[in-house]
């Protein structure tokens, strides 16, 4: 493992697609090369152990390689396919109005925060399967060779799976489908292709409570909280009939509580079945509600892995004790989360299911091949990719220790392997049990040196600011072994002494004030996920073991929350609620610093300050390795860095893991602990909306055609630069012997001047279209003495370019532009002519809908009185200075900073439709009274590229005369600001005041 990869891993923004990945070695770790394109899609089977067994296989000559690296054909075709078509013009690409909109709201940066590139990529790839793919050759060889994967694995049933590494953001993924199939069924109720009604799978009560967001009516709701669909279709989204659950509701219930020795009796002969079990009918009733009332649905399976038939084994697989006792909770809950989805076909048509999961792959005992990917996965965003792309924290495990083990792992890499047979055994008494004593050294001494590392980030943290702590996970084997634990480092009341309690060895986790009394607040919190995540009771161990906690969290909940009946509450709802709110501000378990859990921490716990992580049990798959340290993979900053060369970029975060053999090895170096950075709530203030601005959604304009003789209106935007990047005028070649020649483009230099005007004047001339696509004889006559003109007077060539280059197709379409909107008929003499092609859907903005999550340490709050919106996100001091300027100002009677507000302003660049957003709008008074102030359009400038003219030129000459001719925005203007010093005095132009700063 190279420190370069260590140090800073992240190549690519989580916006694009990939472009760079880090070069794999036999062993499938980081070389230190990075490589240029995309990674092609493989499934990655155990990497070595650490450094000593790699050594030791080299050595050997067995590389292995042919078992650790296997492609995925079929996701990189489908992958190829998929890029293929997003390329294509929107008018090419088979698909409805509505899918064409929201994937222009997710790309272009509509929604807030912007979905990253593989949660793009994922909803893409569901859509080209829908609604492309059964129209091309190669989309439909694919679909049938899912189809057949399904009625091999699946009968009766249509899968497909997206691959996503955890933390990537798979609930957005979940949202754009809902969104995708409502808004479109809705719009077309007689397409079979979509439908709104949706079934929605978890593997637990944890998951399914964080699900709640994609419920339209939830009060976090994802659609418009966070920007999943435009504000149009808001009301569309609404009509989503959405059932939540988890597979654990399709098991059938006994419909009358009774004792064994009853049950037995009403049973008889029958051992499958009794009479007081739910029918399957009525099991689906009570699992689906209002389904049951819909013709199909669509099914959506989060942390899918579970859910699959398990194959009779040809042939016994040698496991282990641990490893057979997860194959039969895996196979359980398998068999019940198939079953039930079977069953639901039989009644009500399933039409589609959706797989989502980090980890879509068989495992050993399944009868599949350990480690297979599902063969209805049809994208894959791996681990490696979201850590190349900065999406997820660096998992950091130890390769070398310099001890000498069997197994050839540093001892706390596996550590369990080497304490098992001194942990405490289940069930063992507190009376039995003594921290001081019993608690294994190697153990004591990973906690040690992992606490260290915590307790740095923990002050680091503190420095920023931040109001909550890291996390330090810790999962065990049994109930003993988590109460030796707990009670080692948040400290215990002594056994023997009532009302003597022992400090625990850790100040940060301890429960334990410097007085010897119990805190009125946990720092550490001891969970069963498992128990809790099932909705059954608890164990009597676990309540015995976490007596304590219970009681402190009810007085607590009894400060905090006094409007909430605490008796009607049980044991097991207050800690589920604790577990769950673990890092969330305001809330039951905010400043929780350590979670010790009885089993598997539960899938989608979704805390995202989770730091450090030790593992104390058995890992009998790489499963259960990739669920654990996925707990701590979710980031807690999704900031772009500002500069240096990370610029454009997220920055790394880690989290540093002992005692889970995960195969994905990287080093051991620890770095100094960094803080994220604090995050603030961006929105319109409901009590300030008197100082609402409201704004046109302009896509594109419409100019007719001048029945007059056509005149230049040239300006400073006019200007045009011939540059030699536009074609070196000069080439050297040289080989690696002989002579050298120079290539150069004195062909294009001997071309006559009037083929230069007579071809950009057919190019300009092709602008001047009426409505029936035809171009009057006049205008090529107008036109070539000015691009004559033109040429003579605005074109500068640059190093050793010459006007020649106006023939270059790309050089010869810009400067045709410039000369088009140079002659277009002012304003104020042919106001008719401009009319403004507005969104159909959503035809105006407002700063009401303002409502984004940042982390920008640009940020301004505003003035109560001078903004609708609390916090002005800015992209440069400049603007922060800017936004004082405005507020400082008599005559600006409110303004608003152009984020997360999507005022946009469409032109054409290279021949390319593009937006561009300026940077504020303010209503300033200029001499029309506070009923008709004018909206300003500000940007400001520092350095001005070409692309830079062509935005002002069009939105002076294109923009405002449109908005304007219709009045039914106001009125508005533009000015660019480039001088700092003098923006209060640009701004007193366009007031009636005309003041000046004093």
């Amino acid at each position: 493992m190279t420190e370069q990869f260590e140090v800073n891993p992240i190549l690519n923004t989580p916006y694009d697609m990939p472009t760079r990945h880090w070069e794999l070695d036999d062993d499938c770790r980081p070389t230190g090369r990075v490589l240029d394109g995309r990674r092609t899609s493989v499934h990655l089977v155990p990497i070595p152990a650490s450094e000593r067994a790699r050594r030791q296989r080299a050595q050997q000559g067995d590389l292995g390689l042919e078992e650790q690296v296997k492609e995925n054909p079929i996701i990189n075709r489908i992958r190829r396919q998929v890029n293929d078509w997003r390329n294509k013009p929107a008018d090419r690409q088979g698909i409805t109005y509505i899918t064409q909109k929201l994937l222009e709201h997710w790309k272009e940066g509509d929604a807030t925060p912007r979905p990253f590139f593989c949660q793009v990529e994922a909803a893409e790839t569901f859509i080209w399967l829908n609604e492309v793919a059964p129209n091309t050759g190669e989309g439909r060889r694919i679909l049938d060779e899912i189809k057949e994967a399904n009625a091999e694995a699946n009968p009766g049933l249509l899968r497909y799976a997206a691959k996503m590494a955890t933390g990537s953001g798979k609930t957005t993924v979940m949202a754009m489908l809902i969104a995708y199939h409502t808004i479109n069924k809705n719009r077309a109720p007689a397409s079979s292709r979509f439908s709104k009604n949706f079934l929605i799978i978890s593997p637990g009560i944890t998951i399914k409570d964080r699900l709640r967001v994609l419920l339209p009516t939830d009060p976090n709701s994802m659609y418009r909280g966070r920007g999943v669909v435009p504000n149009e279709f808001i009301d569309d989204i609404k009509k989503a009939n959405i059932i939540i659950t988890n597979y654990h509701t399709f098991r059938r219930r006994e419909k009358l509580k009774m004792s064994p020795t009853a049950r037995d009796l009403i049973r008889g002969n029958n051992t499958d079945d009794t009479p007081n079990l739910e029918t399957e009918g009525e099991m689906i009733v009570r699992a689906c509600g209002s389904l049951c009332r819909s013709k199909d649905i669509v099914v959506i399976n989060d942390e899918a892995h579970h859910c699959y038939r398990h194959k009779i084994e040809s042939h016994a697989e040698k496991m282990t004790t641990d490893e057979l006792k997860d194959l039969e909770k895996t196979k359980e809950a398998a068999r019940i989360w198939i079953s039930g989805i079977e069953a639901i076909n039989r009644k009500i048509r399933v039409r589609y299911t959706y797989d989502l999961s980090a980890t879509p792959f068989f495992l050993k005992g399944s009868g599949y091949p350990e480690g297979q990917l599902f063969p209805w996965v049809t994208s894959d965003f791996a681990l490696m990719d979201a850590i190349e792309c900065g999406i997820v924290k660096l998992p950091r495990v130890p390769v070398d220790d310099g001890t000498v083990t069997e197994d050839n792992l540093p001892i706390f890499r596996n550590i369990y392997q080497h304490i098992k047979k001194e942990l405490p055994k289940k069930r063992l008494s507190r009376q039995n049990m003594d921290p001081a004593t019993d608690m294994p050294s190697q153990l004591e001494g990973a906690l040690t040196a992992l606490y260290g590392n915590y307790r740095a980030t923990y002050n680091a943290w503190l420095d920023k600011g931040l109001e909550t702590p890291p996390v330090f996970i810790i999962v065990c084997n049994n109930t003993s072994t988590s109460k030796l634990i707990l009670d080692h480092v948040a400290g215990y009341e002594a056994p023997d002494k009532p009302g003597k309690y022992i400090k625990g060895a850790f100040e940060l986790f301890s429960n334990i004030g410097k007085n010897g009394k119990p805190l009125p607040h946990m720092n550490t919190l001891l969970i069963d996920s498992e128990q809790l995540d099932s909705g059954e009771a608890m164990s009597n161990d676990f309540k015995i073991a976490a007596a304590t906690e219970i009681e402190v969290f009810k007085c607590e909940m009894k400060k905090r929350f006094p409007g909430r009946n605490i008796d009607k509450l049980s044991d097991e709802d207050i800690l589920r609620e604790v577990m769950n709110t673990v890092g969330k501000r305001g809330k039951l378990g905010e400043q929780i610093r350590c979670v010790i859990s009885v089993s598997m921490l539960t899938e989608g716990w979704d805390t995202n300050n989770v730091t450090h992580i030790l593992g104390v049990r058995a890992f009998g798959t790489q499963l259960l390795c990739e669920q654990v340290v996925g707990r701590g993979l979710r980031r807690y900053s999704y900031d772009l860095d500002t500069s240096g060369e990370n610029q454009g970029k997220l920055s790394p975060e880690y989290a540093d893991v002992l005692g889970v053999p995960f195969t994905f090895a990287t080093g051991s170096k620890i770095g100094t602990p960094k803080a994220p950075t604090p995050q603030y709530l961006v929105e319109a203030i409901e009590s300030r909306s008197h100082l609402e601005i409201t704004f046109p959604q302009v896509r594109s304009y419409s100019v007719k055609p001048p029945d007059h003789r056509i005149f230049p209106n040239f300006d400073k935007n006019s200007y045009f630069t011939i540059e030699p990047k536009d074609a070196p005028p000069i080439t050297r070649q040289e080989g690696v012997v002989g002579e050298g020649i120079t290539l150069n483009l004195d062909d294009l230099k001997a071309k006559r001047m009037n083929e230069v005007v007579f071809s950009l004047a057919a190019e300009t001339a092709s602008r001047f279209k009426d409505k029936d696509g035809n171009i009057s004889p006049n205008v090529f006559q107008d036109i070539v003495p000015i691009v004559r003109r033109w040429i003579k007077e605005y074109v500068n060539c640059r190093g050793n370019t010459f006007k020649q280059y106006l023939l270059f197709t790309p050089t010869k379409k810009r400067a045709a532009d410039t000369i088009y909107r140079a002659c277009l008929p002012k304003e104020r003499d042919y106001p008719e002519v401009y009319i403004p092609i507005l969104d159909r859907i959503r035809p105006e903005g407002t700063t009401a809908d303002v409502r984004f999550p940042t982390r920008n340490t640009r940020r301004h709050e505003t003035r109560h009185d001078k903004c609708h919106v609390n916090i002005a996100v800015c992209d440069s001091n400049w603007e922060l200075e800017f936004c004082e300027t405005l507020e400082k100002h008599p005559s600006v009677f409110s303004y608003i900073r152009n984020e997360g507000l999507y005022f946009k302003v469409p032109y054409e660049y290279n021949d390319q439709s593009h937006n561009y957003e300026p940077d504020f709008i303010a209503l300033v008074d200029d001499g029309h009274g506070k009923n008709d102030l004018l909206n300003l359009i500000v940007e400001i400038k520092g350095k001005r590229e070409d692309v830079d003219r062509v935005k002002a030129d069009t939105l002076n000459r294109c923009w405002l005369p449109s908005v304007n001719s219709q009045r039914r925005w106001g009125r508005w203007a533009f000015v660019e600001i480039r001088d700092m010093e003098k923006a209060y005095e640009h701004i007193s132009e366009f007031t009636a005041a005309k003041t000046t700063r004093s």
